[in-house]
């Protein structure tokens, strides 16, 4: 419709508005005198009520997508008119008999009456044109396919969106046939137009009765507790669970149905959405110069995503993988074109190319993400995880305080408590070495110690995924294995805030929730992909692999950890290791490892972290009992849960 037809019909209704008005003020039986102020009187007072229309920006709001914020504008621009024709009815007022001016009197009662018709003509024509384009686009977008009867599980906020966007969508093919929602308050009660036909707990019968063909969990931010128990009640119905990822997806009153998935395993943990004190978060990154070492890496990748959204002035990406690197590169760069943001192929035990970066870049922020990660890969080569965690950690721990850098952060692992790998040993090693910095640093720096996180490259979520495409067998290496989980964004959300609250030698523990058994996410990947265990596909005990444990801890029962004001974000008791001996320790390690004694090198790294041991593992059917144990101490009322062997 052309701007110029838009005019005229708000002239139009305006002007039919105003003449109502005097109709109904004198019961549709006009003297004459009235016929004559309404002729004299109408021009002006349309006049005026457009140009505060205009005034409002009401022009340029468009009529096909009108909505609620619109509608409260288009009434302030009418009360705004009205108390303007108002105040000129009561000036006129003044104007002594006899005069022409006194027809252009406008009655008050004419007045009350034109706002609320003025109103309602305003918005109705164009919740009109809305309603004329949706039926059209509507009719434009029939399913190709019978719709899919869908049960929508929680009638809240998300859900209404997901319910008004099945209504002018019918290409989706989804057909939604009620809500189920555990408040009794809406029982019964029709959102939408779709009925609350009962709780959770209905469901199964609901599915049978109505011929439900899947169910769409519209809550986007339950714990995963509540996920669980839903899609094992759509398990039990032999109905498929869908799930809209998280409130993300929904921006500015959208929803985006084109990301509903099955319900996935980060679904079934996840937990309580992280709140950050985004103030403090911004100020620690808005403007700054941030380097992130392992940028193109799972951990590594996401704190760049994430650090984009907090607006630094440069973002340098450091990542020895080329491919990785032009990946997360491409993707930042398509997503925030607004940025500076420069790719960076270099090796952190490369001295010459760091020093040469930290020179030319000055970065006020360092996240330290860079590191080998993989247990029994490291095992075979622990040159290679000393060289790369602990003199790669040092060479850029001392550029940061060598260049004057705000803060430096490091990101550690569980394992590196109690070690019992090369791997946690070499964490553990970086740990002390960043912790006797602080000594005499001006630069804040700091640890972030957590568990695993789901779904990282090489970590066993994708690896059961393929084992299960593959037909199986899973295999999990011991019936007894537990491990903490938390989500990647989760934890990246964590290491910023714990990053921005650090004032030097800290090792910050995230709290991780209650510890996993692996078989457990086996069997959880297994049932969500459709199979059965045993009848479908097999479990397969493989033996504990060099390096691991059956468990693992956030701290040790010796340091236990303390409050801080965040509740997700502890921090660990450790008694520091005096800078000198630390140095010792390191020249001893460098020695060791440039003359490739394997044994000169354990001994040597052992000497720097003596609680590293490796230990003897017992065969899958000799698991010993596992217990989760909490130290009681005065002092630390925040401990989070240790899991102790029996």
């Amino acid at each position: 419709m052309l701007r110029i037809s838009q005019v005229v019909i708000d002239l139009v209704v305006l002007s039919a508005s105003f003449a109502l008005a005097f109709l109904i003020r004198f019961d549709g039986d006009l003297p004459a005198p009235m016929v004559v102020r309404l002729l004299l009187t109408g021009p002006y007072a349309v006049a005026l009520e457009y140009g505060v229309l205009f005034a409002f920006g009401i022009h340029r709001l468009s009529w096909r997508f009108i909505g609620l914020p619109d509608t409260r504008r288009i009434l302030a621009a009418c009360v705004s008119a009205s108390a303007i024709l108002g105040g000129l009815r009561f000036a006129i007022g003044f104007i002594s008999e006899p005069s022409l001016i006194r027809y252009g009197l406008i009655p008050y009662g004419v007045l009350g009456v034109n706002l609320p018709l003025a109103f309602l003509a305003v918005t109705g024509v164009r919740f009109a044109r809305r309603t004329l384009g949706e039926g059209i686009e509507s009719k434009r977008r029939r399913p190709v396919a019978p719709a899919t009867r869908t049960l929508l599980v929680g009638a809240g906020e998300a859900g209404v969106l997901v319910a008004r966007e099945l209504t002018s969508r019918p290409d989706l093919a989804l057909r939604a046939v009620g809500f189920v929602d555990d408040d009794p308050r809406k029982a019964g009660s029709v959102i939408h137009g779709l009925p609350v036909l009962g709780t959770t707990a209905d469901l199964p019968s609901l599915c049978s009765r109505l011929r439900v063909k899947q169910a769409l969990i519209t809550m986007p931010n339950v714990p995963g507790s509540v996920v669980r128990r839903i899609s094992k009640l759509c398990e039990s119905a032999r109905v498929p669970a869908k799930i809209i990822p998280g409130v993300y997806e929904i921006v500015g009153g959208q929803v985006n149905l084109s990301r509903m998935r099955d319900v996935a395993i980060e679904d079934l943990l996840r937990r309580d959405a992280v709140t950050l004190d985004r103030e403090e978060v911004l100020s620690f990154v808005s403007g700054k110069v941030v380097l992130a070492t392992g940028a193109g890496g799972s951990i590594g990748s996401e704190l760049c995503r994430q650090l984009c959204a907090l607006g630094p002035r440069r973002l340098l990406l450091v990542e020895r993988s080329e491919n990785a690197l032009f990946n997360i590169h491409r993707e930042l760069t398509a997503a925030h074109p607004e940025l500076d943001i420069v790719p960076c192929i270099a090796d952190i035990t490369d001295q010459p190319r760091m020093s040469a970066l930290f020179a030319a870049q000055r970065p006020n922020l360092v996240l330290h993400a860079a590191a080998h990660k993989h247990v029994p890969m490291l095992e075979w080569n622990p040159g290679e995880a000393v060289k790369n965690n602990v003199f790669g950690t040092k060479a850029v721990a001392d550029l940061a305080v060598g260049h004057g850098a705000e803060a430096f952060v490091m990101i550690s692992t569980d394992k590196a408590v109690n070690p019992s790998s090369v791997m946690g040993a070499t964490k553990r090693a970086a740990e002390v070495y960043v912790q006797s910095l602080a000594e005499d640093s001006k630069t804040r720096v700091v640890t972030v110690r957590f568990g695993n996180v789901l779904g990282s490259a090489g970590s066993v979520i994708p690896i059961f995924r393929e084992q299960i495409q593959q037909g199986g067998p899973v295999t999990v290496t011991h019936p007894e294995m537990r491990r903490y989980f938390m989500t990647i964004p989760e934890a990246c959300q964590l290491v910023l805030q714990a990053g921005a609250m650090g004032r030097g030698g800290e090792i910050f523990v995230l709290d991780m929730g209650e510890p996993v058994k692996i078989v457990d996410l086996a069997r959880d990947l297994i049932a969500l992909s459709g199979l059965r265990e045993k009848e479908d596909i097999d479990i397969v005990f493989s033996g504990v692999r060099p390096g691991e444990k059956l468990f693992e801890e956030l701290a040790t029962l010796g340091e236990g950890v303390n409050k801080t004001r965040h509740p997700k974000i502890f921090v660990g008791r450790l008694q520091r290791v005096p800078s000198a001996e630390v140095q010792l320790h390191l020249t001893r390690l460098r020695a060791a490892l440039t003359s490739e004694r394997s044994a000169d090198l354990m001994a040597s790294l052992r000497g720097l972290v003596p609680e590293y041991q490796q230990i003897e593992h017992p065969s899958p059917s000799e698991a010993p009992p596992v217990a989760t144990v909490t130290t009681p101490d005065p002092a630390a009322p925040g401990l989070v849960p240790l899991a102790v062997r029996q």
